[in-house]
This record gives structure tokens, C-alpha cells and sequence, in this order.
């Protein structure tokens, strides 16, 4: 059995195929078209964020799965891999510790401005701390949108380290740990001083953070996302920054043109970073050994813990 590896994993997911029986096949891009031409004799893949689409589908008659190397399953069309009795399942939770760090991180940056303080001093220009308002988080609010693995967890760490209070906006909530929970996004917003997303993205949670939502975050407030791009109304939030609304904005997920766009008008308030919150190697290896695992599950006729979509069985070739 063949697993097409669209994007690169760790070396010790690959390792977990070839012990089990599948043999790992590196794509050479991760364009869907190229995917196409060498999925065709493959009974799964491994996806990162560039997700498999309806047309790689249709070349791949041997599918069992479709694996994404982490929490996010937008990218792969769900509907076109039930329809054709295509599994498709996620690897929640590998990453979340990575993530949460990283959300720590940037909300700690943002408030004392510390990317902007190391171009300065880089160019020689003086006088940044006395150009800007900066800002301790301890004993301060955070709401924390979206209360999985990776917002629980980032949740207790904000508490833990720095004292803060803790609201969570979330549908879902298997443990709310003493935290408040606010049914309202909009009054979640009103009362805190550091908003940290972690919901995932659907048609209902699309520009949740938008004119109207932003309009009612309590001025001055810090905005973190580390989870889709798509949760954010860029240009709402480039008003945000230039009335004050919004103190600063840390992203680890954006539009492609946001760096060059509307947010580059703020390079003291905004962050950009590329996608780095499941970038470590601890991360890596978990989620690749986690994802090689499903594969390995799926190949053998089974159904792994993750699935999210429950196709019909189907006669394989």
C-alpha cells in the first residue's frame, strides 16, 4: 500500500509508515494538480494545509483516506471524499501545546512590543520605549474563543502564568474548569483586555471579528489568532488599529496579502508570523506519528478516532 505525502512531515511519521506496511510517497509539490498526477495508485494521503480538493479525488480510485496533519480540515472538500467513500480525519490535540506556547508568546509581544523594539535597536533609531503605550497582562481578562484542546490549554496557561481572568466563548466546552463562559461574543468582547482565537473555521464562524464585533471590544484591547485566517475581517481590523480600538494585533494566520495590505500600515502594532504555533519539533513528531497511525488504521479496514465524515463502504479496486 502507497500514502502520497503531499507536504513534508517528520521524519519519524514517515518511519511509522514504513513499519506498518505503507510506503511513503513524497509529492513533488503540493498543487492540485500535481497531486492529481500521482495520487492515482495511492490508498492515502497526508495533507497539511494545502488541504485535496474534488479533482484529485477523481484521480485517486484507490482512496481510503484523507489525513490532515493537524486540527484544520477546511481545505479538503469533505462533501466530494464522503460521496466517494473517501475517510477523512484530523490529528486534534498533537499540536496544542506548541500552539498554546506560541499564543503566549505573541500575546506577551504584542502587549510590550517586542518585535518593534528589536527593529529599532537593529536601525540604530532610539527613543521606542518612550513612543509607545505598552502593557502588562497580569491580573487582566482574556476571552478565548473557541475552547478545544488548544484554547483550553492556552486558557489555563494565561491563567496559570499571569494571573489573568479567564472567559470562554465556545459552543462547545467538555470542561470549563471553573472559567466563566459567556454565551455573547459580543460581551466576551466588551470586557476583555486580550481576545485569543481558536475556533475553527465554518460558515458560522467566517469574519466572526468584523465591523460589527469590533465595535464592541473594549478599546485598547490585544487581538491574537493563532487558529484560520478566515475568522478575521482584515480591513474591519485595520480601522480597529487606526481609531485606537484595538491596541495591536498579533496573527499567525492572514490573508496573503496582509503583510503588504492594509495591516502594514501598523508595523508597531501588528504582528505577522508564518504560521509558526505547531512548529516545533516536539509538535512535528507528534502530529506525523499521529497522522501515520490513522493511515495505518484506515489501510487495515478500520475506521480512525478522528473521522469526521462517515461515507458509505465502498468495493475497493
Amino acid at each position: 500500500m502507497k500514502c502520497l505525502v503531499i507536504q513534508p512531515i517528520h521524519e519519524e511519521g514517515l518511519q511509522t509508515l514504513r513499519t506498518g506496511g505503507v510506503e511513503p510517497v513524497m509529492c513533488p509539490a503540493p498543487d492540485m494538480r500535481t497531486v492529481a498526477a500521482h495520487v492515482g495508485d495511492c490508498d492515502a494521503v497526508i495533507t497539511r494545509d494545502a488541504g485535496f480538493s474534488a479533482a484529485a479525488l477523481a484521480a485517486a480510485p484507490r482512496l481510503r483516506a484523507i489525513v490532515v496533519h493537524g486540527t484544520g480540515t477546511d481545505p479538503v472538500d469533505i462533501d466530494a471524499a464522503t460521496a466517494r467513500g473517501v475517510l477523512v480525519c484530523n490529528t486534534p490535540g498533537a499540536n496544542a501545546q506548541s500552539v498554546a506556547e506560541m499564543t503566549l508568546g505573541l500575546a506577551l509581544s504584542a502587549a510590550r512590543g517586542i518585535p518593534a523594539g528589536d527593529r529599532r535597536e537593529r536601525a540604530g533609531q532610539k527613543g521606542y520605549r518612550e513612543s509607545g503605550r505598552f502593557t502588562e497582562l497580569h491580573g487582566k481578562t482574556a476571552l478565548v474563543v473557541g475552547w478545544g484542546s488548544i484554547g483550553a490549554r492556552v486558557g489555563r496557561l494565561l491563567h496559570a502564568a499571569l494571573g489573568m481572568e479567564i472567559l470562554i466563548h465556545s459552543p462547545v466546552c467538555d470542561d470549563d474548569f471553573g472559567f466563566a463562559r459567556i454565551a455573547s461574543l459580543d460581551e466576551g468582547l466588551a470586557r476583555a483586555d486580550l481576545v485569543s482565537l481558536h475556533a475553527p473555521l465554518t460558515a458560522q464562524t467566517r469574519g466572526m471579528i468584523s465591523g460589527p464585533s469590533l465595535a464592541a471590544i473594549k478599546p485598547g484591547a490585544i487581538l491574537v489568532n493563532t487558529a484560520r485566517a478566515g475568522l478575521v475581517d482584515e480591513a474591519a481590523l485595520a480601522r480597529a488599529l487606526a481609531d485606537g480600538r484595538v491596541r495591536a494585533a498579533a496573527l499567525d494566520v492572514y490573508s496573503a496579502e496582509a503583510p503588504t495590505g492594509q495591516l502594514a500600515a501598523f508595523p508597531d502594532r501588528v504582528i505577522f508570523t508564518p504560521h509558526l504555533g505547531g512548529t516545533t519539533e516536539d509538535s512535528l513528531a507528534r502530529v506525523a506519528i499521529a497522522a501515520a497511525g490513522h493511515v495505518l488504521t484506515a489501510c487495515a479496514g478500520g475506521i480512525p478516532a478522528t473521522t469526521i465524515n462517515r461515507p458509505q463502504e465502498r468495493v475497493m479496486p
